[in-house]
């Protein structure tokens, strides 16, 4: 591995991360919101969550590329502040953000099914706020299923292609990940040198899913 190699790879873990927790927030509320109750649309929201699940990578790449590009949101963010996102590492952000979320919501929506709603309402029958019922009941009763759900993120961000290469390219040392070094080293022919990469990517998918299963396996168990 050189030193090139191993700024490809901490640059994807950084990002991975990073792409974890700037979806936690919204991932929790969508969850809970589609764990508690019925409401109008709710069959429309889940829908939407789960398309980038079932729909070609590179097909929400190109949906990205066009919302974001110059002739859509970032054309007005280029012009107006001079900031650019398609084909720098915010593309990759974005493209990581919008794939890994369906597999948060989806882990914390059932972990928050789990959560028995007497609890809740007896809380809130004692004087407690939604939000302080939220934070210290709910949270704390769904926690594994949110890491787990978080460490599934986690792991797809680390492997994700198709829609990080349609709206951030492949850039080497700007918007590179494991995945694009590997297809480019493929395509160059320099099959050692991917497969170096495949084993760091293998090993850093391994933890991220073992952990998460590991921390499932303990839910069921309790």
């Amino acid at each position: 591995m050189t030193a090139a190699d191993w700024q490809i790879v901490w640059f994807t873990v950084w990002v991975a991360a990073l792409s974890t927790a700037v979806i936690l927030p919204l991932g929790l509320a969508l969850a809970w919101a589609l764990a508690r109750g019925d409401w109008w649309g709710k069959s429309i929201v889940e829908t939407v969550v789960a398309l980038p699940l079932v729909m070609p990578p590179v097909a929400t790449g190109l949906i990205l590329l066009e919302i974001f590009g110059k002739h859509g949101i970032g054309g007005f963010f280029q012009d107006k502040f001079n900031f650019n996102i398609v084909f720098t590492w915010r593309a990759v952000l974005l493209a990581l953000c919008v794939m890994s979320l369906p597999l948060l919501v989806r882990s914390a929506r059932v972990a928050f099914e789990g959560v028995n709603p007497r609890l809740e309402q007896i809380a809130r029958t004692l004087g407690a706020s939604h939000w302080r019922v939220f934070f210290t009941i709910t949270i704390p009763l769904a926690m594994r299923g949110i890491i787990g759900g978080m460490l599934l993120a986690f792991a797809r961000a680390l492997g994700e292609f198709g829609a990080t290469i349609m709206v951030a390219g492949n850039i080497p040392s700007k918007t590179q990940t494991i995945s694009l070094a590997i297809f480019q080293n493929v395509q160059l022919g320099h099959d050692t040198h991917a497969f170096r990469l495949l084993g760091v990517s293998v090993v850093l998918a391994f933890v991220a899913v073992w952990s998460s299963e590991l921390l499932l396996r303990r839910k069921k168990n309790t």
